[in-house]
């Protein structure tokens, strides 16, 4: 019987605590405006930063951390919003949009609100929520903006997200807004993991993936050929001034692109969320892959140019550090 309670109180418990991470509730005032996260098993600040669109030495800064520190369950990171991840408009094409709600508190007006946030204007409050007149009454959730994230790394998108807005009708003889239930956004479950400090994350069909920063040799595998990958057209596609290097090369292990061509990597001169050109000069293949962030300080990646997913090691005919040609737009 008593185990019978105990399941019962830790599904309960689930679920709340899924819902408290689904609703992102606006922390501050302008300019210093943030989410707070409860850290959940597994979870690192590599993994954090792709979640919520921010670089993982921001997150390090913002919270006073050693971004080689690991995270502890429960432990409160605050996610700064700022113009990179934060934006006060529908109008953002290729993007996910995850709507951040601010609840009302007593006396607190629309006017307030709007200048709390950015100087929002009234007018875009209002469509977002469906509110009609400036009413607004403690309690309600309103959204104040929208988490601007990539589709392909966070958890918290879902395919063709779209902005979410909640309809509130305030009765004819007080102008007031209904408080209304908090639309959820359904959280990607993650997969168990290493808990070693080395650990980064790096996503596949928006589910994360947890791996290891490693120089070792590739895991064995057939050999696969994505013609240099699934990247390749948009790095065409990029305009700018391209830049090059050489140098060495270096392996990491992850379960992305062995089946899509998906290649990822990490390097210190391209921007994160870019895509580079990898040339290996002994077997003259190219692979083309995205960058994650720059490289992890860790002891075995000194001197190394570029560390690249053991699936692109794989089509460039390597299986631990090798020499390399790189171009990228700056």
């Amino acid at each position: 019987m008593l185990q019978r309670i105990l399941v019962v109180f830790f599904l309960i418990a689930g679920k709340g605590l899924l819902a408290q991470q689904a609703t992102l509730e606006i922390q501050g005032t302008a300019p210093h405006l943030f989410l707070l996260h409860s850290v959940q098993p597994k979870e690192s600040l590599y993994s954090l930063s792709r979640t919520y669109n921010v670089a993982p030495k921001a997150l390090a800064l913002y919270n006073n951390l050693r971004i080689e520190t690991g995270l502890d369950i429960g432990q409160n990171i605050k996610i700064p919003l700022d113009k990179n991840n934060f934006v006060q408009s529908e109008k953002i094409s290729g993007m996910g949009l995850i709507p951040v709600y601010h609840t009302v508190t007593e006396k607190e007006t629309l006017y307030r609100l709007g200048l709390n946030y950015n100087k929002v204007s009234l007018a875009n409050i209002k469509q977002w929520n469906h509110l009609s007149s400036d009413g607004i009454s403690a309690g309600t959730s309103l959204i104040v903006g929208y988490l601007k994230v990539d589709k392909s790394q966070s958890t918290l998108a879902q395919d063709n997200v779209e902005p979410v807005v909640k309809k509130v009708t305030p009765p004819a003889e007080v102008p007031h807004t209904e408080k209304v239930e908090t639309p959820k956004t359904e959280v990607a479950k993650k997969p168990e993991i290493s808990s070693e400090k080395s650990v980064v994350q790096e996503e596949k069909a928006v589910k994360p993936v947890e791996e290891k920063v490693a120089t070792n040799k590739a895991p064995s595998h057939s050999t696969i050929d994505f013609k240099g990958g699934f990247f390749k057209k948009i790095f065409d596609e990029q305009s700018g001034d391209k830049a090059s290097d050489a140098g060495t090369g270096g392996i990491f292990k992850s379960t992305s692109g062995w089946q899509d061509g998906k290649y990822y990597c990490f390097n210190n001169n391209a921007t994160p969320g870019t895509i580079i050109k990898i040339n290996n000069p002994a077997t003259n293949k190219s692979i083309y892959a995205k960058v994650l962030d720059s490289n992890p300080e860790l002891k075995q990646n000194e001197g190394l140019l570029v560390i690249i997913s053991n699936a692109a090691a794989e089509e460039l005919g390597v299986s631990e550090n090798f020499n390399c040609e790189i171009s990228f737009i700056k």
